[in-house]
């Protein structure tokens, strides 16, 4: 006798399709990082200011968060294969222009290109996972493809960094080439689903005009501003709040709570089935981590505490937060977590241009945490009231559209 009370597993293939799809993502978490711990020697080679070079940090984002959306309802015809080939094609070709790039207009287009290719894998492979593995084991794949992003960053962006002081900041711009070239070819394995019809105009205005999506597209875009904008000063903080310029120990603090908070959070989505009481918890976190480092930096043990706690709640939030997109559009998935993805990497554009501001205008870097902390509280109120409010009335419109098991059993 079959036992059917065994919780589904996931085929071995299919598992082993997801894992393709976070290498993918690896190659992304350390383009997307790396950039910024090459930035002295980009601006020496180029012969411009760090400031100048810095701007392909903002290009990438900003491409990043600009291409998810419109590329994602542009191409929703096509196969999620067809989709993921062309994204990393576009992400590979963007990085070998960078490595090839002899001035500054040439860098910040192919930086720009690769965002393009960045933003328009991320979503659509999170969706793509998502679908491979079911709603039972839905939150687990996601982390692996968010795991596969703050690997890149703990593990790739301390090895590019060694790499770049061996054989120049060029070599590891080869390195991220060669691996979206590995990850293209894993994504000629997946198998090729059926293409879902493109959504009308109307429908697409409708994902974008829902309530629920934009409500939680806006806390995950104040998330990024509070979490990633943050990272882009972490140097600053810790030489005012800390007075030391050692910022590898901190980073891997940071990192390692990415990592644990990535590949946890998962299990955690997957056993409570609660992903919005989820996203609360991860917010207060977030909240109070970042209002503990002003006075934490004066011990580095004490330090990593809030750094850790830190990372593993910024990095843990988009799974949940996904989760809630797909159950919110689950037929249109792809534009819904796009939309996410764009919403975070806004945020984390918005993020460094604000920092940037208040620390120009006078504001000590010390007390820059306060405001980001205040800004994850705003991103928790907003979730327990827009989001909430906008859940009950999804969910009391699901019930009146739902059929009446009693009429069915009537006569």
């Amino acid at each position: 006798m079959t036992n059917t009370s065994a919780s589904p597993q996931m085929p071995p293939a299919r598992g082993r399709f997801v894992l393709l799809l976070a290498f993918g993502a690896f190659a992304l978490g350390l383009d997307a990082y790396v950039m910024a711990g090459l930035l002295p020697q980009v601006a020496d080679d180029l012969h411009v200011a760090e400031s100048s070079a810095g701007q392909m940090v903002t290009v990438f984002t900003l491409c990043y968060a600009t291409a998810a959306p419109v590329f994602a309802t542009a191409l929703a015809g096509r196969s999620a294969k067809a989709v993921l080939a062309c994204a990393l094609t576009v992400f590979t070709v963007g990085n070998a222009l960078t490595a090839l790039a002899t001035a500054l207009p040439v860098l910040l287009a192919a930086r720009a290109l690769a965002g393009i290719g960045a933003g328009l894998y991320s979503p659509m492979a999170a969706a793509t996972a998502a679908g491979l593995s079911g709603p039972e084991r839905r939150g687990r794949s996601l982390a692996l493809i968010m795991g596969g992003m703050s690997i890149g960053t703990i593990v790739g962006v301390p090895l590019g960094v060694l790499l770049a002081e061996h054989t120049g900041w060029r070599g590891t711009l080869w390195l991220i080439t060669a691996l979206g070239l590995l990850a293209l070819a894993g994504i000629t394995l997946l198998p090729t689903t059926p293409a879902a019809p493109p959504p009308a105009l109307r429908e697409r205005l409708r994902i974008l005009a829902d309530g629920r999506v934009a409500g939680i597209a806006v806390v995950s875009l104040l998330g990024g501003v509070a979490s990633l904008g943050l990272y882009t000063y972490l140097a600053p903080f810790l030489a005012d709040a800390a007075h030391t310029t050692w910022t590898v120990g901190p980073m891997w603090a940071w990192g390692a709570g990415g990592v644990l908070g990535s590949l946890l959070i998962g299990r955690i989505v997957d056993r409570t089935h609660q992903p919005f009481a989820i996203v609360g918890c991860i917010l207060a976190l977030l909240t109070a981590a970042h209002l503990l480092l002003p006075s934490a930096a004066s011990a580095p043990w004490a330090l990593a505490v809030p750094l850790v706690v830190w990372g593993a709640a910024g990095w843990a939030l988009q799974v949940p937060q996904q989760h809630q997109l797909i159950a919110a559009q689950p037929e249109q998935a792809p534009v819904a977590v796009a939309l996410n993805s764009s919403a975070v990497y806004l945020g984390s554009a918005i993020g460094s241009a604000l920092g940037g501001s208040v620390i120009a205008a006078g504001l000590a870097p010390a007390t820059l945490p306060y405001c980001t902390a205040a800004l994850a509280l705003l991103a928790l109120v907003l979730h327990l009231t827009v989001v909430r409010r906008a859940g009950r009335r999804h969910a009391a419109d699901t019930n009146q559209t739902a059929p009446d098991p009693s009429a069915s059993q009537a006569g």
